[in-house]
């Protein structure tokens, strides 16, 4: 490096900084949760009410650091309002949010699936993730800050989740959402990214309801063992919490508008 010439270097400095995040009561929302305060940032633990929610909460706490639940319906736009405005109350702030919460909901084939299946899952997801960015903005526009929305391999990469059109589209959406966020508010100095995990091992099985149907358009494939080139393995939620704590730090202000896949090369096959 010349003489004189500034260091571009930034290293992750995530201290006292506050951060809102959904679906924060399991899986890839806990294990952000968990490293965000571990490296000291306020964390308002978001999701539906939930036992696990108040066992992160404690988690966090029992290691020193500071978070806060809220318990809402995410596709609910007056309690996401309130979500919000409890946490900046609280803390005064906030730098970062991570628009997690999802389901899977009813996985049919297309002629079988009912319009209030379809509904709920894109209200969940897509709608949920609008409401989140929607109510992050005046908390965040005089400050700057970063928006990860998280997304998923199905409906970018890959599209042989049979039965998981509803769930697809909503995912799609999410990155298309993502991209035009980041552009709109770029002037803000927020930046707006997607996040695309293939196979994690977490709890969204237990909000996924595959339906008798699904056997007349299953399409044999075989895949390598174990699915994923990289491990042979699902990806494990703190492997993707290492990616969102890169993303809610300073280490990543150039990126903005960009979907990144944490798939372990699953959907190159």
């Amino acid at each position: 490096m010349e003489t004189g010439q500034k260091s571009l270097m930034v290293l992750p400095d995530l201290k006292d900084k506050v951060a809102l995040i959904t679906g924060a009561g399991s899986g890839i929302g806990r294990a952000a949760a968990l490293l965000l305060a571990r490296q000291g940032m306020k964390v308002c633990l978001v999701d539906l009410k939930d036992d696990r929610l108040k066992q992160t909460k404690q988690e966090i706490e029992s290691a020193g650091g500071q978070a806060m639940t809220v318990e809402i319906d995410i596709s609910d736009p007056n309690q996401v309002e309130q979500a919000f405005e409890q946490t900046a109350k609280t803390w005064g702030r906030i730098n970062f949010v991570f628009a997690n919460a999802g389901i899977n909901g009813v996985l049919a084939p297309i002629e079988d699936m009912k319009s209030e299946d379809w509904d709920r899952t894109l209200s969940v997801n897509l709608k949920g993730t609008f409401l989140c960015v929607k109510h992050a903005i005046p908390h965040m526009k005089e400050i700057g800050g970063s928006i990860v929305i998280t997304s998923s391999i199905n409906g970018s990469r890959t599209f042989s989740g049979f039965g998981m059109t509803a769930y697809s589209s909503s995912k799609a959406g999410q990155v298309a959402f993502a991209k035009m966020a980041a552009l709109e508010l770029a002037q803000y100095k927020i930046r707006v990214n997607a996040i695309c995990p293939g196979s994690i091992k977490t709890n969204i099985g237990e909000n996924t309801q595959p339906t008798a149907e699904l056997e007349k358009i299953k399409i044999p494939i075989e895949y390598p063992e174990g699915n994923q080139p990289l491990e042979h393995a699902p990806g494990q939620p703190e492997q993707v919490a290492n990616l969102v704590a890169f993303l809610a730090s300073d280490a990543s202000n150039h990126i903005s508008g960009t979907e990144l896949f944490m798939d372990g090369a699953e959907s190159l096959l």
